[in-house]
């Protein structure tokens, strides 16, 4: 008898092995190499130098004059466009809820620019928006008799926001209208023929239970968003200055433009840090309504 009850709880451990050790593998060998890159002189432009660097590698990537920036950057852009999205994305969400002539097209609409690639997304906010010669806001600023804004150039951080923002918005529309189709209609009814408002209804009813869907969200974008890349990379390449330069920017200049595989991996390592604090003030703050 305890035989086989060692074998039925052996046999599922066995055959889930494969999975978990290519699992393991895929996620501690390039940690493990980030790590000891990280810890060695190890610069293409000069190869003849190497040797065990110690903390040297953290130590310049933190002194960059760069850096302070670009972990404020990296904040602001991440804030700002978790707030936009969750902001609006639940707002149209919201409006949108009810049935009306075309719902299921403009639906649609508004889920479409999530499918955009990120590179083609920078492109056509670069050329056909915030261009300012012939962009849109060129042509509407110039309707109103006012001077064009060189979006990218006075406002490259703002610029970088908007694109993302514009981009991230359908994901949080899909999980918010997602979420609304499982609400209880018969407790909207009751709570409206007992003469609720419609905001009494979305403080109370709509909010509540939209929470867990907004945790998810929220969760979901910190961990993309932490690593924008392409649309910096294609539209200001973090400029001017470092106005628009993150923390994955300052990494990607570090590795492939000064060629300084060292400080880029000291960088990678920080980069990770800095992420599993934010997810640990996350899992504190919003966490516990996935518990819900």
């Amino acid at each position: 008898m305890s035989s086989n009850a060692t074998e039925s709880r052996f046999l599922p451990r066995l055959l889930m092995s494969p999975a978990v050790v290519t699992l393991l593998i895929w996620m501690l060998v390039p940690l493990g190499m980030t790590i000891y890159f990280s810890l060695i002189r190890y610069n293409l432009m000069s190869p003849d130098i190497s040797g065990f660097a110690g903390w040297e590698n953290y130590d310049f990537f933190i002194t960059n004059p760069a850096f302070m920036d670009s972990v404020f950057n990296t904040l602001i852009l991440l804030g700002s466009v978790v707030i936009i999205t969750v902001g609006f994305g639940l707002a149209i969400a919201l409006l949108i809820n009810s049935p009306f002539p075309g719902q299921s097209f403009v639906r649609i609409l508004l889920i479409s620019p999530f499918f955009v690639m990120p590179t083609v997304n920078a492109l056509l906010w670069k050329h056909m928006m915030m261009n300012p010669i012939y962009g849109v806001f060129a042509q509407i600023s110039g309707f109103f008799g006012l001077e064009p804004i060189d979006w990218l150039t006075e406002i490259p951080l703002g610029s970088i926001i908007i694109m993302l923002s514009w981009q991230w918005m359908p994901f949080a529309c899909l999980i918010f209208i997602t979420a609304l189709q499982s609400m209880d209609r018969e407790q909207l009814e009751a709570s409206r023929m007992d003469g609720a408002t419609y905001f009494q209804q979305l403080r109370f009813l709509y909010l509540p239970h939209m929470a867990r869907s907004i945790a998810v969200v929220i969760m979901i974008e910190v961990i993309f968003l932490l690593s924008v890349f392409a649309e910096i990379f294609t539209t200001t390449s973090g400029g001017p200055g470092t106005e628009s330069t993150n923390l994955a920017f300052l990494i990607f200049q570090e590795a492939l433009m000064n060629f300084d595989v060292g400080a880029a991996s000291a960088g990678a390592i920080f980069a990770i840090i800095l992420a599993n604090i934010v997810a640990i003030i996350l899992i504190r703050m919003i966490g516990k309504n996935l518990d819900n």
